[in-house]
């Protein structure tokens, strides 16, 4: 089983920058017990779906035919909550990608409010310095990417492009 974190893309700009979207819902039933009385979104899902969004960034210069892994979170600074009915949107931008790793910084926002700041660094483990093997198999963008390949054909017919007008203009 696999859980994506992130509900829609809305901006793809290949190589460069990711836009997504998360609506924070009350079925969601790992909120019942984040804190009971007072369900929030738990900060390391939000890091989760941040790294979700910018790791298909990444993954998808190389037509995700390499192992994207998170390595490193270099930043994760956090201003407010988030709760059950808001939608949040996660912006990634790819600082600086080489054929070992990538640079990645990105902001959580709800409506025009800052939610948090989070850098990350990605390893493409099959280019590794270390010396150390993996599965031949791309256990990170299976055989079947097209879960992540209809969210961005979404994006690049212009159905995304609606929900993030309407994001925006709540």
């Amino acid at each position: 089983m696999r859980w994506i974190w992130i509900d829609k893309f809305v901006e793809f700009e290949s190589g460069r920058r990711a836009v997504t979207l998360k609506n924070v819902t009350l079925a969601e039933e790992h909120l019942h017990d984040h804190f009971p009385g007072f369900p929030v979104m738990p900060e390391c899902l939000m890091i989760e779906a941040m790294a979700q969004t910018a790791g298909i960034l990444v993954g998808e210069t190389k037509k995700f035919q390499e192992k994207v892994i998170l390595a490193k979170i270099k930043k994760a600074v956090f201003f407010d909550y988030v709760k059950p009915g808001d939608t949040i949107k996660l912006d990634a931008k790819i600082e600086s990608i080489s054929p070992e790793a990538a640079s990645t910084s990105g902001k959580i926002t709800r409506v025009d409010k800052l939610i948090a700041e989070i850098d990350l660094m990605f390893s493409h483990i099959d280019r590794n310095l270390a010396g150390k093997e993996f599965p031949e198999e791309n256990f990170v963008f299976a055989s079947d990417t097209s879960v992540f390949e209809s969210l961005l054909r979404d994006v690049a017919s212009g159905a995304g492009a609606e929900v993030g007008d309407s994001e925006q203009a709540r």
